[in-house]
């Protein structure tokens, strides 16, 4: 059952930016189909325009239009709305309810996502909850909570519509009985840790996560996730290893294969246009109960971080 008045017209919201992502930029020009060249290069995210202008043939989701935004900077949300192409620039987040379908919560600080999304939850406008959707366990239980009562929502990161993860996936196979997955990342686990893991997660069983435990320190991380199938998965987060951004390997007893992130457009609009079909059936792509064992691995990662390398269970973590 379709969650919008009318699927061929989806009007969207664009929420929230935060240091160190860009997303209302890149995800406004992916749905809008096109952006202002000029207006773009002034973008203070490098990387957005380099891969947007190339893939530009590529831009649009039919049917979809973000046509609000709102940013934590004000300045920032004339920028974006120039850029990408946005009509309506808001004073307030909540100024978009009664104007818009759906709203996208595109900020990566979890602890945050619960009193900005609570607005439209309350009000049933269905959303979709930028990576990681939280970050600590009383969270957790609260978006619990909401899904339980009906209310439509999503997250994940694009890296599980990685193509180059998707096509590992289909290679598994070659290595034949897997025993180590080895993931590398920036930037910290809690914002980062998430693309690490939902890269991998549908390599192995859902529900099959038992334990989690950390070295290292909060600048450099090495995470330790045993999986009861008996594969280890090994990520390793630097905070300033930008260049080891998504480089997996998958090891096993005949051979060993590798994925290297590349393909942001694709990862992003696949990621936006699931959601998007969410909205058009009611039907999520994957179950919830696989956000909340992905959220339990980063919380239990953290628990582990701040208890000076405890091995840390994933049961441990209610939702």
């Amino acid at each position: 059952m379709t969650l919008v008045k009318d699927p061929n017209n989806v009007r969207v919201a664009m929420l929230g930016m935060v240091d160190g992502n860009g997303h209302p930029y890149s995800w406004s020009a992916i749905i809008n189909g096109d952006f202002d060249d000029k207006e773009m290069a002034q973008c203070p995210f490098a990387g957005i325009p380099q891969y947007l202008t190339p893939g530009r043939s590529r831009l649009g989701i039919p049917g979809v239009k973000v046509t609000h935004v709102w940013c934590d900077d004000p300045g920032d949300s004339v920028k974006v709305s120039k850029a990408s192409l946005v009509l309506n620039v808001v004073q307030r987040p909540e100024d978009v309810i009664g104007q818009v379908d759906a709203a996208l919560i595109a900020t990566d600080i979890g602890y945050e996502h619960v009193e900005r999304c609570r607005p439209f939850i309350e009000a049933g406008i269905p959303i979709f909850i930028d990576k990681p959707m939280v970050d600590s366990e009383d969270h957790l239980q609260q978006f619990v909570k909401w899904q339980k009562a009906g209310k439509p929502l999503m997250s994940s990161s694009a890296m599980r519509y990685a193509k180059e993860y998707v096509d590992l996936g289909k290679r598994l196979p070659e290595v034949g009985d897997l025993r180590l997955v080895y993931t590398t990342m920036c930037k910290s686990w809690e914002r980062y840790g998430i693309h690490a893991m939902e890269g991998v997660y549908p390599l192995l069983k859902a529900g099959g996560w038992e334990s989690i435990t950390h070295s290292g320190t909060r600048e450099h991380s090495v995470y330790h996730i045993h999986h009861n199938s008996g594969v280890e998965v090994v990520v390793p987060i630097i905070m300033d290893m930008y260049g080891g951004f998504g480089f997996t390997s998958a090891h096993g007893t005949k051979g060993t294969i590798h994925a290297s992130f590349g393909d942001t457009l694709y990862a992003f609009k696949t990621q936006l246009e699931e959601f998007v079909q969410y909205l058009r059936t009611g039907k999520l792509p994957f179950t919830f109960d696989e956000t909340i064992e992905l959220m339990k691995i980063i919380i239990a990662g953290l628990r582990s971080r701040d208890q000076g390398g405890k091995k840390v269970m994933i049961a441990d973590i209610k939702a």
